[in-house]
């Protein structure tokens, strides 16, 4: 057993151990195996390396949180200490897994196994192919990846992209012009950015094109430099339209594709290009293939189950 004394020079005490030490006991309950004991500014913690470096790690996060946002809510807390954030982390990505900060102070970080292996995936190679069902977070962590590229600017831009896949809707039936048009179809990508940034900041990007979301078709003849680009929804391209987009990676360019090969809406005999790619890209080098499960989804508890239901229906 070991310990440790971390001293709270940089964050209020009072708001980080709550009322009556309601946020210290929630601490405390994602680190059973560790002593904690608060003395004023002063932490002691007694314990074993792994678990005192999770909780070292997870204060430093809570004082970057303070010093945005000049609190530190419960929410911040089960962000930062979750099992599959922080005491599941050995120090893989950095600040125990945070990503990017939202505009309220709000931590976006990889929260699964999945998640993680999705982040080192990306870091690690050029391509990298994120498949799993609906909830799992694919396209919400390869966002986060991307903004956090333009922050650091590791690249110059960001590009999202879609299929646009009528679904059962003809395009022609609906109101407005071609933007409007294609408008729902890419609002999942400006709400995941909503969350990250600013509204005046993310306006200033999509107005310069320094963030640039369009439908996939629009990728066509181009060449994608110093960008990180997202493919999402790929399971609704077609082979011709999937090898059209991945041979726009121009140089110093990151490539994440998502889809999920259980929800494909294309007609019934035109093949999904993901499904294809899964199996003529998987032994590329510099490429990764990452799969998410129904273990990964983040979403409402009821996903979880209604994902379960499906795939043992289509067992049967």
């Amino acid at each position: 057993m070991k310990e440790k004394t971390i001293r709270l020079d940089s964050i209020d005490p009072i708001e980080l151990y709550g009322i009556n030490d309601s946020k210290l006991e929630q601490i405390k309950n994602y680190f059973p195996g560790l002593k904690i004991v608060a003395r004023g500014n002063v932490l002691k913690v007694t314990g074993n390396d792994r678990e005192m470096n999770a909780f070292d790690r997870g204060i430093r996060d809570l004082t970057g949180i303070f010093k945005r946002n000049n609190r530190i809510s419960e929410d911040d807390i089960d962000s930062i200490f979750s099992e599959n954030s922080v005491s599941g982390s050995s120090g893989e990505t950095t600040d125990s897994g945070v990503l990017v900060y939202g505009p309220s102070g709000h931590v976006v970080m990889a929260r699964t196994p999945n998640q993680k292996k999705l982040v080192l995936a990306s870091e690690k190679y050029d391509l990298v192919f994120a498949i799993g069902p609906a909830g799992t977070g694919k396209t919400y962590t390869a966002v986060a990846l991307a903004v956090r590229a333009l922050k650091t600017k590791t690249v110059k831009r960001i590009i999202l992209t879609r299929p646009a896949v009528e679904a059962g809707e003809n395009l022609g039936f609906l109101p407005g012009d071609l933007k409007e048009k294609l408008a729902p179809y890419l609002q999942p990508l400006y709400d995941a950015l909503s969350d990250m940034m600013a509204p005046e900041k993310l306006k200033a990007y999509l107005d310069t094109r320094i963030i640039e979301i369009a439908p996939l078709a629009f990728m066509r003849g181009r060449t994608l430099d110093n960008a990180f680009v997202i493919l999402d929804e790929a399971q609704n391209s077609t082979e011709a339209q999937i090898k059209m987009f991945l041979t726009r990676m121009g140089k110093s360019a990151k490539f994440i594709v998502t889809g999920d090969i259980t929800q494909i809406d294309l007609p019934k005999n035109q093949p999904s290009g993901l499904v294809h790619c899964t199996h003529l890209l998987k032994n590329i080098k510099g490429t990764s293939f990452v799969y998410l499960t129904e273990v990964d989804v983040i979403r409402h508890p009821l996903v979880k189950k209604i994902l379960k239901a499906y795939e043992e229906y289509e067992k049967k």
